[in-house]
């Protein structure tokens, strides 16, 4: 995963626990593709007041990672589930079985509800 990704993860994760500046600043940067520049002008600040803050709330979401590893968790799970799916699609395509398909559509439903 790339860097934007990974960040825009850790935010959608532990996003909250930043102070608001911290992720406006994230948000904007990471999520809305704005330049450091244009963050700047928004906020009546320097570019380097903003790229100090982002570092710093980079810094922080990556510690609360290495804490509790709920990013982690959460992307082994969805691996999890989709090979589930994988296998449970290849006996439908054998088998037919409704029971099948039953859990084939849970299970679509529970990743889809996961990659919210």
């Amino acid at each position: 995963m790339d860097k934007l990704g990974w960040i825009s993860l850790l935010l959608d994760f532990y996003g909250p626990l930043l102070t608001d500046k911290q992720f406006a600043y994230m948000e904007m940067y990471y999520n809305n593709d704005l330049s450091l520049g244009e963050i700047a002008e928004e906020h009546s600040v320097s570019r380097q007041a903003v790229y100090d803050i982002i570092k710093r709330g980079e810094k922080i979401l990556e510690e609360y990672e290495n804490k509790l590893g709920l990013v982690k968790k959460f992307n082994k799970e969805r691996e999890k589930l989709n090979q589930v799916a994988k296998i449970i699609a290849e006996l439908k395509r054998n088998h037919k079985n409704d029971e099948l398909d039953r859990a084939l559509k849970l299970l679509a439903e529970v990743v889809e509800m996961e990659t919210r």
